[in-house]
């Protein structure tokens, strides 16, 4: 787990990665060493260390692991990247790259969190298994917020719950059980859904492996484990919270954002972390966006109040307010711009994409009324191209609320999609139908029933579960920012405090991408 793990709900201190906690920090030969790094993996080692702290590991150059050789360079290099066939293929490619010019160098290949079986076959069938070493770097659950922990491990979806891989409920047990030995044991689980059911059987086996680091004085709290497939809906839903939405047109990785010039004013990007030292983001990021504009123009005056108070004061109070004071006011209003910049381009890119007409159509799927209309409005989406996440994202929406589409409904449907977007969506819509977001409706099926049928059982009510006010949401498959919206209204409202942790943060574009094969 990484060192710089810091969340208040924990009680944990902000601590520097120690030597173990960097990818070249364990066992790293010494020497000077380029570092090539899977792109995916960037938003996350600059979240864990920065580029300062791998100097010091005498790493000479970065580069971005795209498939490209450089030639030259240090004597020794390390690729740091998942356990993913495509980046061991890109790591081979440049090792034959190197004996085809009789270059010999040094070489390890750092798999993150594990290395899988399947990487020493890749490796071999290259015929460069014996020209490189290969180490793990188990970074497992990383703070992006102070009350969120994300293992970011988007593959995880897609692996489970259309190709039932197991290989990463391993990661996800051991991970937990680490947490356990430093904040102490969970006084009870719950869980609903295949892979919880897993993870926790995993977990009890594993629990002789690690030692109680408080003593028998950790935490009293409890976890809760959900399948993503156990709730569809709310992450095919439209977020309507300023963070949901800036993780929608922006994108939020590992807990940044990075700014263009449409909303930096400049040619340069700016790239922030929206963490627990941004008051203004603290404020904003749950409020339905509706209200963002208010607030931020409210918060503009205060700070410009706090700017003109500096007239009429002495030298003494304005060497305090410039010693204390400005720096902060600064630093806010740097904040107030940016989120007003992104405000506008947000509001430009959603009412283009007609927001509110979505939103309705939306509503209607949820009382479970006028599905003639859903589909009419899903017909003309495809008619002007939406873009085609989009499109399925409102289609497998349909199909979830409806419990199943009519056969006649969905293949007329699938006929216009695929005359539209192209024959090699077929795959995609057959990957949809096996994770269970596209289905016929079956005889007897209840109509506007939310949840499928996999899900029905004795409901749990928090109060009654848990007397520690501490619990530990854990989402297998992906979390959305709405939903991490919603648990911490619900821990204000019934004062509990929620840890939301996740294999990954995700929202509807990419849950659906994760399906798409054309």
């Amino acid at each position: 787990m990484p060192g710089c793990l810091s969340s208040r709900l924990l009680d944990l201190k902000p601590q520097p990665p120690g030597p173990t906690h960097t990818p070249v920090g364990a066992g790293a030969l010494p020497g000077r060493k380029d570092l090539f790094i899977d792109p995916a993996l960037m938003p996350l080692l600059d979240r864990i260390t920065g580029s300062s702290v791998l100097k010091k590991h005498e790493v000479d150059k970065f580069f971005k692991l795209d498939g490209k050789h450089i030639p030259g360079g240090c004597e020794q290099r390390f690729f740091l990247i998942r356990p993913e066939e495509s980046m061991v293929k890109i790591v081979a490619d440049s090792l034959n790259a190197d004996k085809a010019c009789s270059f010999r160098r040094k070489c390890k290949i750092i798999f993150t969190p594990r290395k899988l079986f399947c990487c020493d076959t890749i490796l071999e069938l290259e015929g460069v298994y014996g020209d490189v070493s290969c180490e793990e770097w188990e970074c497992d659950l990383v703070p992006v917020y102070d009350d969120v922990l994300s293992m970011e491990i988007p593959a995880f979806f897609r692996d489970f719950f259309l190709e039932g891989n197991q290989c990463w409920l391993y990661t996800v047990a051991k991970s937990l059980c680490k947490l356990q030995s430093i904040y102490g044991t969970f006084g009870k689980v719950y869980g609903i859904g295949r892979s919880a059911k897993m993870v926790n059987e995993l977990m009890e086996a594993f629990s002789g492996d690690f030692e109680d680091g408080t003593n028998g004085k950790g935490n009293n709290w409890s976890l809760f484990l959900i399948d993503r497939d156990v709730d569809f809906v709310t992450p095919l839903c439209s977020q309507v919270t300023f963070q949901g939405l800036l993780d929608d047109v922006f994108t939020i990785k590992c807990g940044s954002v990075e700014f263009g010039s449409e909303v930096t004013g400049s040619e340069k990007n700016v790239k922030i972390n929206l963490g627990s030292g941004d008051k203004v983001f603290a404020e904003i990021c749950d409020q339905h966006f509706s209200n963002v504009f208010g607030f931020l123009s409210s918060k503009a005056k205060t700070l410009q109040a706090s700017y003109d108070k500096r007239h009429g004061m002495d030298i003494r109070n304005m060497k305090d307010f410039v010693a204390n004071e400005l720096r902060m006011l600064k630093q806010q209003h740097r904040f107030l711009s940016l989120y007003i910049g992104a405000c506008e381009v947000i509001m430009k890119k959603k009412m283009k994409g007609d927001l509110k007409e979505q939103l309705k159509v939306e509503h209607a799927l949820f009382e479970g009324t006028d599905t003639k209309r859903c589909i009419s409005y899903i017909e003309e989406c495809i008619n002007r191209q939406c873009p085609l996440p989009e499109v399925l994202r409102l289609l497998c929406l349909l199909s979830v609320t409806e419990g199943g589409l009519l056969p006649n409904d969905l293949r007329n449907l699938k006929n216009h999609l695929l005359q539209s977007y192209g024959t090699e969506q077929l795959l995609t819509l057959a990957n949809l139908r096996r994770a269970g977001l596209l289905a016929d409706q079956q005889p007897l099926e209840t109509m506007g029933k939310l949840v499928a049928d996999k899900t029905v059982g004795k409901a749990v009510d928090v109060s009654n579960v848990t007397s520690s006010h501490l619990v530990l949401v854990f989402f297998l498959g992906g979390c959305s920012f709405s939903e991490i919206a919603a648990l911490r209204f619900l821990g204000r409202s019934k004062g509990y405090r929620f840890v939301v942790g996740t294999t990954a943060l995700t929202n509807s574009p990419r849950l659906l991408e994760a399906l798409m094969d054309a």
